[in-house]
Formats: structure tokens, sequence, C-alpha cells
């Protein structure tokens, strides 16, 4: 097992500042697809089915992710974000007082979003082979609404890490069977501040939208998500990632994120991009470049 999937999961977990419940009924781990089953489709749509995601460690050689995490933050170094004078591909932080937030802002996303290399790690080809196979169709469709954040250490309170959701609520204009990729750009333990997901609410959220009782204001859930797993009575689950692996999650399953606590100063940078059938309606709200402020 790699440094950053440990089998002791930390005592002190939190998200928006919320601490969350680390006994055994609230919190779990996170489980790999095994690898006898990465390449039977069959096994892979019934997990997914099952849980709502997947979790596929090692998908992408991990100097492609290391690679455009070192473009990030090169791209971005004349703003202040990171140290002066280290690695961009690190990602350490500096002091917020030296941050240029106009400039920050303006490189992002007038060029980093929009950018060719970007686009590139998004249109992958193991990724659109991946999901020609798993959906079963040439003809893909990749939301031009991509996404992509760094979560710097010490950030919290509310607003700083992802909010409880489900990504139908807003995407409701198009297919419930869009399917998200998150990966982490870079090793993401624990303590930086990795996705989670709240086991099994896949099936109560698809219970509830069929029932027509849950809101439909495009809104995320909740930033407290100890009450959340209580209300749900489910666990939380956690694990770190390395640079290469991939979650999939369907439109349906209750997901957030963690603080970031890196010790040693870190950045987390993560994106999050959908794929679909062309075939199924699409959401044409999100047929253009991510910005600040887009409302969605």
């Amino acid at each position: 097992m790699d440094a950053q999937r440990t089998d002791t999961l930390p005592d002190t977990l939190t998200s928006n500042g919320y601490r969350l419940d680390t006994s055994p009924d609230r919190l779990g781990r996170l489980q790999p697809v095994p690898v006898a089953e990465r390449d039977d489709l069959d096994a892979l749509r019934a997990r997914f089915r099952r849980d709502g995601y997947l979790f596929l460690p090692g998908f992408f050689d991990p100097e492609t992710v290391l690679e455009f995490r070192r473009h990030y933050f090169a791209q971005l170094a004349p703003s202040g974000l990171i140290q002066p004078g280290s690695d961009p591909r690190q990602g350490v932080a500096a002091s917020s007082d030296s941050l240029d937030r106009g400039a920050l802002r303006r490189i992002l996303f007038d060029e980093l979003v929009p950018g060719a290399e970007y686009e590139a790690l998004c249109r992958h080809p193991k990724l659109v082979s991946f999901y020609e196979w798993f959906l079963g169709t040439p003809e893909l469709h990749l939301h031009r609404r991509k996404i992509i954040r760094h979560v710097g250490p010490g950030e919290s309170g509310i607003g700083t890490a992802t909010q409880a959701h489900y990504d139908l609520v807003y995407l409701r204009e198009g297919t419930d069977g869009v399917i998200s990729s998150w990966i982490p750009l870079g090793d993401c333990p624990i303590e930086r501040g990795p996705l989670i997901y709240l086991e099994g609410s896949h099936r109560r959220v698809l219970a509830q939208e069929a029932a027509g009782t849950l809101k439909r204001p495009a809104a995320s859930m909740t930033a407290d998500l100890p009450a959340l797993a209580e209300e749900y009575d489910a666990r939380w689950l956690v694990t770190g990632l390395d640079a290469g692996d991939l979650l999939v999650h369907g439109a349906h399953i209750i997901h957030a994120s963690l603080d970031n606590h890196d010790p040693d100063g870190v950045f987390r940078l993560s994106t999050d991009i959908r794929y679909q059938s062309a075939g199924e309606p699409i959401d044409q709200r999100w047929q253009n470049d991510w910005f600040e402020g887009d409302g969605l």
C-alpha cells in the first residue's frame, strides 16, 4: 500500500470548519475497484450502480497530472500564489499578503481554463476511451464548463471546502446519466482535503427525486457534514489519493471535500469534469467555459 492510503484514518477531520464524527458508523474507507474488475464491464457497471462511484487508482500516468500541476502553478506564480523561487510542481503556498487576486482571476479564467493544456488533460485519450467503453458509445460529449480548484492550507470556514451536494441539482436541464470525473492534480493525502462521498446516499436521492420531494434550486445541501451523516444514518467515505488516481461518480451521490490541513503548506489542486452520451439531453448552461460568478 502506498504512502497516501494508509490503514489509519486521522483522528480529526474537518470540512468548512465542521469536525466530522470519526466513529466507525460515521466514517469509513473509500474502496478502490479491485484489479480483477478493472477490465470487466459488467462488474464495473454493477459496482457503479451499487456504490454510486468508482475509485480507480493509477488510472493516469502520474507524470501526466504532475506536468499539468507544474503548468498551472507556473502560470499563476506572477500573482503571488506560490512561494517565490519554489518549484511550481510542488505548489507550496505563499503568504496570502502577497497575493494579487485580480491577477489570479485574470490568469485563471482568461488563460488557464480556456487553455490548450487544460483541454488536452480533460480529453486525455485514456479517459475518452474509458468513457466510450463504460457508456457504450463512441459519441461522447464533454461539458465545456470544466472546474479547476486550488485549496490552500489552513483555509477553513464556510465556502472554502466543497459543501455537500449531488451533481444533478446543477444539471437538471440535461440527462441524469451525466458522469463526473474528479481528478487530483498531484498527490492528495487526507490532510490535503480530498473529495469524500456519503455512503449509499445515491439510493435515497434517487428515491426522493422520483417522488419529487427534494428541493429543486441549484444549491449545496449543507456545509454541516456531521449533521448530514446523522440525517442519512450513513458514513462519509474518505481516502488519500495519489497523482494518477481517478474518482468517477454519478449524478445522485452526495459528496463534499475536506479542509486542507497540509503541514507543509501545499495546495490541493483538482479538477472536476463531466462526460455523457452525446445522444442524451445536454444542459446547455454548461456549454461555456467556467468563469467566476457564472451562477451555476
